[in-house]
């Protein structure tokens, strides 16, 4: 997690970069954005560091010398010689602009700003930020006359909302450094051009990657695999998932032998698991360790996508959280419907 007391915006470059392949322009800047206002500095430090306070970490990769990647080599320079800060920040906003060859990624303006008094992992250390707008959004300015007020529509940056960004930390250089990223686009191609075209980086073999991974694993096991294979019902589904976030919940550490006696519980099933594993790390190119620490932010994260949901027709909802010997279904042969019995002790 990132602390963002004390840290210091020392520059800020702004360029526009429009999508090259449907013959937009690249506009670069000449001069870095005046930040002397504190007013107007406390509002940017507000926009770009708070988003990365549960951000995963990553580093830097090339297929061939990890220092042939642009972004690093950029970001290198920017850190022997902050004074270099314009001069990188238009070589970023011109690489950015070639690889920006598909016609559905948006045109926006390209923020690379640098910061020093960044605590991480214990240490002290400076830090380049890469930003990029691609949505405004509107709002009223509201200015008062002698008599009255007047409204004036406008449009601009929300500081609340960051659509792509990445804080790279002046640590770990030989690793491809640490860096830490945040895109809001979540569909289609679009959801990987930032980090893995532009950014080109892998994940950290840390906590966070571990925990949201195999929280990822179970889930598409227990939904794609278990109904073929074992018959389970709606509830048994979500019972699993339910077992599997509940483990991580309360434990610090997973240990695999553990988790599946305790998740799982049956031969068959972990053996199923087990095979389902091996299969998801070769498509995945993952390796999933025996025992790891558990991060409570991917777990959080995590959890909010195990849905413990039944959907009824469009008359019904039930959501099950706890014991699943106390909701049964069954069949109406009268009726020719389905349905559930649920017992309870109190009604809220």
């Amino acid at each position: 997690m990132l602390s963002i007391t004390d840290i210091k915006l020392k520059t800020l470059a702004t360029h526009y970069v429009g999508n090259k392949a449907s013959g937009e322009e690249l506009e670069l800047s000449r001069e870095p954005v005046d930040i002397e206002d504190d007013g107007l500095r406390n509002v940017l430090l507000h926009y770009f560091l708070p988003p990365f306070q549960q951000a995963a970490a990553y580093h830097f990769r090339h297929p061939s010398d990890l220092n042939l990647n642009e972004i690093m080599h950029f970001a290198k320079a920017v850190f022997d010689d902050p004074s270099s800060l314009m001069l990188q920040s238009a070589n970023i906003a011109r690489h950015l602009y070639e690889v920006t060859n598909l016609p559905h990624i948006k045109s926006g303006e390209l923020h690379v700003a640098y910061f020093e008094g960044c605590p991480v992992n214990g240490i002290m250390t400076d830090a380049l930020g890469i930003y990029k707008t691609e949505s405004k959004e509107p709002f009223l300015r509201l200015s008062q006359t002698k008599n009255s007020f007047v409204f004036e529509a406008d449009e601009g940056i929300n500081p609340n909302r960051m659509d792509k960004g990445c804080l790279i930390f002046n640590i770990n250089e030989s690793d491809g450094y640490q860096v830490h990223v945040v895109d809001k686009t979540n569909k289609g191609e679009a959801a990987q051009f930032w980090q893995d075209i532009f950014l080109q980086l892998r994940a950290a073999g840390d906590e966070y990657h571990n925990t949201s991974d195999y929280l990822k694993l179970c889930k598409d096991f227990i939904i794609d695999r278990v109904p073929d294979e074992f018959e389970a019902s709606k509830v048994e589904q979500i019972d699993l998932l339910n077992k599997s976030v509940n483990y991580f919940k309360k434990n610090e550490q997973f240990h695999k032998s553990s988790f599946e006696e305790e998740v799982f519980g049956i031969p068959e099933l972990i053996d199923s698991f087990r095979k389902y594993e091996q299969q998801y790390e070769e498509d995945y190119d993952l390796r999933f360790e025996d025992g790891f620490g558990i991060s409570d932010a991917a777990v959080k994260k995590q959890a909010r996508v195990f849905k413990s949901v039944i959907k009824l027709d469009r008359n019904f909802h039930v959501y099950v959280h706890g014991n699943r010997d106390l909701i049964e279904k069954g069949y109406d042969a009268q009726m020719g419907m389905h349905y559930y019995k649920i017992y309870f002790e109190e009604e809220t």
